[in-house]
């Protein structure tokens, strides 16, 4: 079960940051990052007031949400000014390598041979997956924020992923909230426009909602699955938005990265059976 809900929460996470990458072609990427997160925000805290649940691990939602607002803010500011089929899978190598190796190293946990089999494949599948080819070798557009993007959305991971079972969604409405306050400062600070036309800010809060599913869902997924598998299993996103651009985009897909797209379904296959 924690597999299903782990991929399903890729799932919501890579049509989100598509939907949102389309918005910040033609918007400043924070700008648009800040509505979906308002969207989110807005959805996430009536739920919680009905939901119930302790309310413990707020300290914790709210360190999710400064990495929420780090690593959507730069992400789609990153593809804004470069291919999303590069970008997304750039900043998934932080977020997958570094709750990994915290969860490895300072949570102890321990694979099976082939649930690690496949641990090393999806990590191999993001590298992958974010190459443009041996004849670009220059950095590529986007490359410096979609890397600060991938240490926010490692700490997103990490820090909700210690959030306790019975704590219901205050931690994910505290998580919301926080990754606004962390936008509107980024914003406020690069002096760029807090509002959008109501069209394409009503698109990007639909979507921050997709996207505040995918929290909870990753969130329930790590209940029941070793963190280190639910962060990878979840953050094999970006092969969702690689396979939209292709489609709705036009964006060329090389061989290296077609083998990443494959690569990142074996990985399920060999985590799910491990």
């Amino acid at each position: 079960m924690g597999e299903l809900l782990a991929l399903t929460s890729a799932l919501c996470f890579g049509i989100t940051h598509f939907a949102n990458g389309l918005l910040s072609r033609a918007r400043p990427g924070m700008t648009v990052s800040l509505h979906a997160q308002l969207g989110g925000t807005a959805v996430a805290v009536p739920v919680a007031f009905f939901a119930g649940g302790s309310g413990g691990g707020l300290g914790y939602g709210v360190l999710s949400g400064i990495g929420t607002g780090v690593g959507v803010a730069f992400l789609y500011r990153a593809i804004g000014r470069g291919a999303m089929s590069v970008v997304v899978p750039i900043s998934d190598l932080g977020a997958v390598a570094i709750p990994v190796l915290a969860g490895v190293i300072l949570l102890g946990e321990r694979f099976s041979v082939t649930a690690g089999a496949g641990v090393v494949c999806a990590l191999v599948a993001v590298w992958l997956v974010s190459r443009t080819g041996p004849a670009e070798r220059r950095i590529p557009p986007g490359f410096l924020d979609a890397v600060i993007a991938g240490v926010g959305f490692a700490v997103q991971f990490l820090a909700m992923a210690k959030v306790p079972a019975d704590a219901g969604l205050w931690p994910i409405a505290a998580s919301r909230i926080s990754s606004v306050v962390v936008i509107a400062a980024l914003l406020l600070g690069a002096r760029q426009a807090l509002p959008m036309p109501p069209r394409p800010a009503v698109l990007a809060s639909a979507a921050g909602v997709l996207g505040s599913v995918a929290l909870l869902l990753y969130w329930y997924a790590t209940q029941q699955q070793l963190v280190a598998m639910a962060t990878v299993l979840a953050a094999l996103y970006p092969a969702i938005p690689v396979v939209l651009a292709m489609v709705f985009l036009g964006e060329r897909v090389n061989r290296t990265q077609t083998a990443g797209l494959l690569g990142a379904v074996a990985a399920i296959v060999l985590i799910t059976l491990g």
